[in-house]
């Protein structure tokens, strides 16, 4: 794995990034102490997207849902 000095990595960023995404990750290191290493980000395949309202249709809402339980919660809190 490549190993680059501060210096370096800002004078040729986005080379290093450009070789980064394209899967060849990096090390930006300071006084030769590596500091960070630079990966690319992997884009989340469709099957891990979540997606809102995929289950419409599946199951009901009652229509007294914000009501439900609302005398035992008032009792559990002294009301």
């Amino acid at each position: 794995m490549e190993t680059v000095n501060i210096h370096e990595a800002k004078t040729h960023l986005s080379r290093l990034i450009e070789k980064a995404a394209g899967g060849q990750p990096f090390i930006i290191a300071k006084a030769g102490k590596p500091m960070v290493k630079v990966i690319p980000i992997d884009q989340p395949s469709d099957a891990k997207v979540r997606r809102i309202g995929f289950m419409a249709g599946q199951f009901t809402v009652p229509d007294d849902f914000d009501r439900m339980g609302r005398d035992e919660i008032a009792d559990l809190f002294g009301a």
